[in-house]
């Protein structure tokens, strides 16, 4: 690959896409994969990357994913 740093930092840019739209990792890598070509190693490597250099980032993005799940558990019980 003639630049692999530019591409790196377009996986990331698309993975920033996948955090707005509140997606987890795994839909993040189908998503991905489906619409840019992208091997689901890849974004996964990314991700993982990622998730270490933004420990706190991540783990009040996972708290609300999971607090979100759970609220829609509840209301759909209703």
């Amino acid at each position: 690959m003639a630049d692999s740093s530019s591409y790196i930092h377009m996986v990331h840019h698309l993975i920033e896409e996948c955090l707005i739209f509140n997606m987890s990792k795994e839909e993040c890598m189908e998503a991905l994969y489906k619409h840019a070509n992208i091997m689901p190693a890849i974004t996964s490597t990314v991700w993982s990357e990622l998730e270490k250099e933004n420990k706190d980032f991540f783990e009040g993005y996972y708290n609300t994913r999971r607090d979100a799940q759970t609220q829609s558990i509840s209301s759909s019980s209703c």
